[in-house]
C-alpha cells in the first residue's frame, strides 16, 4: 500500500464507498464525487485491465476503449507490479 494516500480523508472516502448498497447508490454518489471525464476514466482503465487479463493486444484495446498507450501501459504496470488490487475485484466479481 502507497503510504502516500493511506490518510484520514482516504480513509473516510472508502468507507463512503464500503456504505453503498446498490448500483444506483454509487451512480448518485460518483456522479456526485467526481466529474463525468473522471467517472469516465476510472470506467475506461477498470476496461483495460479486464482486456488486458484477457490477453487482448494494445491494439485491440485501444480501438475498443479509445484508451492511449500511455494509459494501457499504466494499467498493465499495475496488474503486473502492482498491489493485486484489480485481481482481487476480478476474482470477486468473477470475470
Amino acid at each position: 500500500m502507497n503510504k502516500k494516500i493511506k490518510t484520514e480523508a482516504v480513509d473516510s472516502l472508502f468507507d463512503a464507498i464500503l456504505s453503498l448498497e446498490n448500483r444506483d447508490e454509487c451512480y448518485s454518489f460518483f456522479e456526485d464525487l467526481c466529474t463525468v471525464n473522471e467517472l469516465l476514466s476510472l470506467s475506461q482503465r477498470f476496461e483495460v485491465a479486464a482486456m488486458l487479463k484477457d490477453h487482448k493486444t494494445y491494439l485491440e484495446i485501444a480501438e475498443k476503449t479509445g484508451a492511449s498507450t500511455a494509459t494501457i501501459s499504466r494499467v498493465n504496470r499495475s496488474l503486473n507490479y502492482g498491489n493485486d488490487g484489480y485481481d482481487l475485484v476480478f476474482k470477486r466479481i468473477n470475470k
